[in-house]
Order: structure tokens, then sequence, then C-alpha cells
């Protein structure tokens, strides 16, 4: 089995750290707090099957000529786009959960991007190889 990437981990780690901010302190602003709930994780795990496709997609393209590593690159792109679409157009018509929790818990992955250097810290204190 191919060991994690370090980065897809504190990427993974801080997404999941905004949906627990997310939850704590949204759930008490709604009204319907199991709508809230359900959209907002699966946002959280939508953030995080992007970041593995994204992961994916990368180490897969980049061992490619740059012309076909591009293409790659934009079908996959094309593709993860519109399983985000496809999932959250079912949240807004099914009526099953919150769509803006649902696109709050998505937008998880950019929040994670930023706080990078945090759960690098936090999760280097776990790696065996960590000096």
């Amino acid at each position: 089995m191919e060991k994690i990437d370090k980065t897809l981990l504190e990427l993974s780690v801080g997404i999941l750290l905004w949906g627990c901010v997310c939850q704590a302190a949204g759930v008490w602003l709604v009204t319907d707090k199991a709508g809230y709930s359900i959209g907002l994780w699966i946002g959280v795990a939508m953030a995080v099957a992007a970041g593995v496709h994204m992961w994916w997609a990368l180490d897969k393209s980049l061992d490619y000529a740059r012309d076909t590593a591009v293409k790659m690159m934009t079908k996959y792109n094309i593709i993860r786009y519109v399983a985000i679409v496809v999932i959250m157009a079912l949240v807004m018509v099914s009526g099953f959960a919150n769509p803006l929790a649902a696109f709050l818990g998505l937008m998880g992955l950019k929040v994670a991007a930023y706080l990078q250097p945090f759960t690098h810290r936090i999760c280097a204190r776990f790696y065996k190889d960590h000096v």
C-alpha cells in the first residue's frame, strides 16, 4: 500500500478542522440544525474527496510530457467540477440538507490550503521520520 502524501494528509486535517469549527459555531445560528449539520459534512466530504482527487490527478499526470499532462489535468479538473456540481444540485433539489452549509464545507478546501503551515506543525509531531 502506497504511503499517504504528507501534504494531502495535512490538507485533509485542515478541512476536518474547518468542519469542526463550522459545526461548533454555525449550528447555534440556524433553526434547522440537522439540515445544517448534514449539509456541512456533505461539503466537508466533497472537499476531502476533491483534495484526494487533485493529488491523484497530479501524481498521475506528471508522469507524462507537458502537453499530455496539461490535457489530462484539464480532463480531471472538469470531471471533479462536474461531480461537485452534480452533488450540490442533488443537495439543493432533495431538500435533505442545507446547500449553503454544503458550500461552506466545500470551502474548507480553500481554507485548508491557507491553514497548511499550521496543520503541518500539528501533523509533524506525529510523523515517525520527523527530526
